[in-house]
C-alpha cells in the first residue's frame, strides 16, 4: 500500500505543478491586461515578465510529458482557475477611475446634494429623452467608491437609471480626500490637481 500511495503522489505532483503554474500565469496575464487598460504602465510590464518566466516552465513540462493526460487536465485546470483567480483579485483592488451617468426624468437637486454631502463632484445637463426632458448627471469617482455612489443614487431612486463606464484618464475635477469618515457625514473634498 505504502509504494502504491507514492506511486499516486508521484504521478500527481506534476500535474499538481503545471496547475499551480498556469494558474498564476493565468492571474498574471488577466491582471496585466487589466494594468494595461488602466494605464499602469509599469507595473503591466513588471507582470509580463513573471508571467512569461512561469509560463515558460509550464509550457516546457507539458512539451516533456506529451503523454501524460494529467499534465493536460493541470493545464486546463490551472487556466481556468487563473481567470478567475484574476478577475477576484482585480475586484479587490478596485483600481482606477469610473464616470457614472445618472438620467432621471425627476427633479435632480435632491440627488446633486447628496453625491456632493458624500464628497463627489457633479456635473448636471438638461436634455430630452424619449419620453421628454431629462436630467443627465455625470461623477467621476475611483471605482472603489462605486457602491457608496450607487447607494446615493439608490437613495434618490431606486428605480433610477444609471451607467457607468471605466474612465482612462481623468484630471482638475473635484475627488474627496479620505473615504475614512462616519457613515452620512459629508467628506471633506478638494478640487484635484
Amino acid at each position: 500500500m505504502g509504494l502504491l500511495g507514492s506511486i499516486t503522489l508521484g504521478s500527481l505532483s506534476l500535474p499538481l505543478m503545471v496547475f499551480v503554474a498556469e494558474m498564476c500565469v493565468v492571474t498574471l496575464s488577466t491582471l496585466r491586461i487589466i494594468f494595461i487598460a488602466r494605464g499602469r504602465r509599469l507595473l503591466a510590464p513588471l507582470l509580463g515578465f513573471f508571467e512569461i518566466t512561469i509560463w515558460l516552465f509550464a509550457i516546457g513540462q507539458i512539451m516533456k510529458n506529451l503523454g501524460d493526460v494529467g499534465c493536460f487536465m493541470g493545464f486546463a485546470a490551472g487556466f481556468t482557475s487563473g481567470s478567475y483567480l484574476g478577475i477576484l483579485i482585480e475586484k479587490r483592488l478596485a483600481l482606477g477611475t469610473l464616470v457614472v451617468r445618472i438620467i432621471t426624468t425627476h427633479d435632480a437637486a435632491e440627488l446633486i446634494v447628496g453625491l456632493k454631502e458624500a464628497g463627489f463632484g457633479v456635473t448636471r445637463m438638461h436634455g430630452e429623452g424619449t419620453t421628454g426632458p431629462v436630467q443627465v448627471v455625470f461623477s467621476v469617482i475611483q471605482r472603489r467608491e462605486l457602491s457608496a455612489a450607487v447607494g446615493v443614487i439608490k437613495r434618490f431612486d431606486p428605480h433610477a437609471f444609471y451607467s457607468v463606464e471605466d474612465v482612462q484618464m481623468a484630471a482638475a475635477g473635484v475627488f474627496p480626500l479620505s473615504r475614512r469618515r462616519v457613515s452620512g457625514a459629508p467628506s471633506t473634498v478638494r478640487p484635484a490637481a
